[in-house]
């Protein structure tokens, strides 16, 4: 159960973007996503998607230990945005 964290997380950048429609909003529910999607795909491959594990805290432990690199990775992107303005002219998903 490792992958809830990540999918609140999507949850929550999700209606945070859907309020301010900002680039770097975006990249962070984009990473959210992925950082989901790999915990369901994990958990599918060894066959326990519903399964809840005997140490639910490690689970849960995991999964914020997940977002934290997923947080880390973004302010790491948001950094190379400063250095490089550019690179936040790349995606546009305003309407």
């Amino acid at each position: 159960m490792c992958y809830v964290a990540s999918v609140a997380g999507v949850v929550i950048s999700s209606l945070f973007w859907s309020k301010t429609k900002n680039v770097k909003v975006w990249w962070l529910t984009l990473m959210f996503g992925g950082g989901a999607l790999f915990g369901v795909i994990d958990h599918l491959w060894n066959g326990e998607l519903f399964l809840i594990s005997e140490n639910i805290a490690s689970d849960l432990i995991l999964g914020v230990a997940i977002v934290i690199v997923i947080l880390i990775c973004w302010a790491a992107t948001l950094v190379c945005s400063k250095v490089n303005p550019t690179l936040a002219n790349y995606v546009s998903v305003t309407r």
